[in-house]
């Protein structure tokens, strides 16, 4: 949590006397640096840090104490937004499934190290991810950072409109009929900002006729969790839902 540079930014800007039931505060990476060019230390003032507020706790009091949340909009260009922002990430009462391999030999290299990737490319490999979408077509398409369209969505009674927002799916898979976008996280996640799913499931909508489904997924010790969402409608950004989620253990050669 940025406290002070966030505490600096609103005096700068007059943004404790902006009515937020109204409309978003639309700010630039230009202007916070501004406010903040007298930190001393890096953090305080790299606009990359400051704006990472991937968590309800991350984000800085002055946020949390008025319910406000943040959002790109452009390259260099955000807004203060009044309203829930995050997900809460259930935890999986499921049993544990016992899920066996389609592979018929070990994978080496699958072991070394400890990355949220390689956990999410074992699962892949051992067909868990077509497994539990029920998709034998599903192979891996998309992957890495790119840019969105335009598009507009409401946050409560606000229209927002972005373009141009750098965004990042950890891994995505294009089958006959569908495309699956997955945020990964390497340990237990209670929550997570929703624009982390919805940004990438808008952005693809725009590319495909086929049902663009988002995944969360997390590696615990030798546990595999996924929960499967959807918006319920594409204009909402609030509209998320869980549809269904599910734990498991590889058993592999």
């Amino acid at each position: 949590m940025r406290d002070a540079p966030w505490e600096a930014i609103f005096k700068k800007y007059g943004i404790h006397g902006h009515d937020f039931d109204k409309s978003p505060f639309t700010i630039t990476a230009q202007q916070i640096k501004d406010a903040t060019s007298h930190f001393t230390t890096t953090g305080d003032r790299e606009v990359r840090i400051l704006c990472k507020q991937d968590t309800r706790e991350s984000r800085p009091q002055v946020f949390i104490d008025r319910g406000l949340f943040l959002l790109p909009i452009r390259n260099g260009e955000y807004v203060i937004v009044r309203g829930e922002g995050y997900l809460d990430i259930p935890a999986v009462t499921e049993n544990i499934g016992n899920y066996h391999s389609n592979l018929d030999f070990r994978l080496d290299t699958s072991k070394v190290g400890n990355s949220e990737m390689q956990h999410i490319d074992f699962a892949y490999a051992s067909s868990l991810i077509r497994t539990f979408l029920n998709d034998p077509s599903l192979v891996l398409t998309i992957r890495g950072r790119k840019y969105t369209p335009q598009f507009s969505f409401n946050v409560g009674n606000n229209r927002i409109t972005a373009g141009g927002v750098q965004t990042e799916v950890d891994a995505g898979y294009e089958g006959r009929n569908q495309v699956v976008l997955v945020e990964v996280k390497g340990g237990r996640a209670t929550n997570t900002i929703i624009r982390q799913l919805f940004y990438p499931f808008r952005q693809w909508q725009a590319h495909t006729q086929k049902q663009v489904i988002p995944l969360f997924f997390e590696n615990i010790g030798n546990e595999y969790h996924i929960w499967q969402f959807e918006f319920t409608s594409p204009q909402d950004y609030n509209s998320i839902r869980l549809v269904r989620s599910g734990r498991f253990v590889i058993d592999a050669p």
